[in-house]
C-alpha cells in the first residue's frame, strides 16, 4: 500500500513537472551583444562632467582640455583618466574634481570605451 501511494506521489509530481513551453519562453530572449563603444557613447559623458574645467581653454587648474577626440582619447591612453575615475570618494584625485564620483554604468563605458579600440565612431 506504502508502495503505491508513493508512486502515484512521483508519478503526480513527475505530471505536474511537464510544461508546453518552448525553450525560448523557458530561457528568456536573446541578447545580442552591444555595439562597440565610441567616442560618441563617451562624450556625452565628458559635456556633462568634465566640460567646466576641462573646456578649451582649461578652467580651475585642469591641466588639458577633454573638448576633442584626440585630447580625450590621449587622456586615457597617457594621462591615466580610467585610473583617475575609478579612484574612491573622497580621494584628492577622483575625477570630476570634488566628486561626487561617477556612475559605475558610466565608469564601464569607458572601460569597453577603450577595450574596444578607442574608436572614433
Amino acid at each position: 500500500m506504502k508502495f503505491k501511494i508513493y508512486g502515484l506521489f512521483i508519478i503526480t509530481f513527475y505530471l505536474l513537472g511537464c510544461t508546453n513551453s518552448t525553450l525560448d519562453e523557458v530561457s528568456g530572449p536573446i541578447i545580442e551583444e552591444p555595439a562597440l563603444v565610441t567616442y560618441q557613447d563617451v562624450n556625452p559623458i565628458v559635456s556633462q562632467n568634465c566640460l567646466a574645467c576641462h573646456s578649451n581653454p582649461p578652467q580651475n587648474g585642469a591641466p588639458m582640455s577633454l573638448e576633442s577626440f584626440s585630447a580625450l582619447k590621449d587622456a586615457v591612453v597617457n594621462r591615466g583618466l580610467l585610473d583617475r575615475i575609478t579612484k574612491p570618494e573622497g580621494d584628492s584625485q577622483l575625477m570630476p574634481k570634488g566628486g561626487p564620483r561617477l556612475p559605475q554604468f558610466k565608469i564601464d563605458l569607458f572601460f569597453a570605451w577603450n577595450e574596444d579600440g578607442l574608436l572614433e565612431n
